[in-house]
């Protein structure tokens, strides 16, 4: 999809996202709060783009930060609840600033040039349409990298439809398999089921990842899944996506988890993930035939255990 198309799908699509906002359907909490009016609901965000930090990262998967890094815009605000959030100043707290629409494309324009591989919107949910101004005055500036759409996977699939011909790759979060932990540690008893749909809609759309001969992600699904020590569904989550999105999915089976925010307050939470937890989670996946994607290293040890590295 060039530019000038992108454009063209904006100006067709903007304006029924920005019409989401009067009765708040952004995400599937349909506060129905005036968000145009600046009224906020769960999110906590009103009319304004909200920005915690914009910055080349070197920590996603590889074919996200590739060589050059990824240009990562990290909005505050989330309309999850999760207790173990581990960017809770920034998701919980609204830790950040506004920006003008015209200002976020000019520091996009600033990442490209800085050779970002690519656009990351980290936690854009529940700013969607207000992104999509952004991203056209980008376009007009001359944006041409990859937009990653980076988020908890607690989506609107009205919203996501908006997004088709936008978006270059989707890298969702499949949190839980389950309704009983995602309501107990999200506030989303309702989570498995928007999630499955959303991430049907986000692979219709994008399809598999697919990546150039350097191996940068250019277009495609890109599923995350946190390891929690609590069981919370992997086994379900890895048996939906073999056999009703595709075994070729890439999946990043992620074990950089900790006790945060108020983790303390659930005894299952309140420690590290063991490398045995990590392990059985590995193995649930491969089972499932599930083998494109990235494991994290885990020690033997558990005081050697490695959160960060990407086999």
């Amino acid at each position: 999809m060039n530019v000038d198309e992108k454009i063209k799908i904006i100006d067709r699509n903007l304006p029924a996202a920005l019409n989401m906002m009067r009765r708040c359907r952004i995400c599937p909490r349909n506060c129905g709060v005036d968000r145009l009016a600046d009224e906020k609901g769960i999110c906590r965000a009103g009319k304004d783009l909200l920005v915690s930090s914009i910055a080349l990262h070197h920590g996603e998967e590889p074919p996200i930060s590739g060589y050059g890094g990824s240009g990562t815009v990290f909005f505050a605000g989330c309309n999850l609840r999760c207790v173990f959030c581990q960017n809770y100043s920034i998701s919980h707290q609204l830790q950040g600033n506004t920006i003008g629409a015209k200002e976020l494309a000019a520091e996009m324009i600033g990442l490209q040039g800085k050779g970002a591989h690519n656009i990351n919107l980290v936690t854009p949910t529940h700013l969607g349409p207000l992104i999509m101004q952004s991203l056209r005055h980008a376009y007009k500036r001359g944006l041409t990298i990859p937009v990653v759409y980076n988020c908890g996977g607690y989506e609107s699939v009205e919203m996501v439809k908006l997004w088709d011909g936008i978006v270059d790759i989707y890298m969702p979060d499949m949190k839980y398999g389950d309704s009983a932990p995602a309501k107990k540690y999200s506030s989303a008893p309702d989570y498995v089921e928007i999630n499955q749909a959303a991430i049907l809609e986000m692979h219709r759309q994008v399809g598999i990842l697919r990546m150039n001969k350097e191996g940068i992600g250019r277009r495609g699904l890109l599923i995350r899944h946190l390891v929690l020590p609590e069981k919370t569904g992997t086994e379900k989550i890895m048996k939906f996506i073999a056999e009703k999105v595709s075994p070729e999915t890439y999946i990043s089976l992620m074990s950089q988890y900790f006790p945060e925010y108020r983790a303390s307050e659930f005894p299952e939470l309140n420690h590290r993930l063991r490398p045995s937890e990590y392990l059985e989670a590995k193995r649930i996946m491969q089972s499932a035939g599930l083998s494109r994607g990235w494991h994290q290293n885990v020690a033997i040890d558990e005081s050697l255990f490695s959160i960060r590295n990407y086999l």
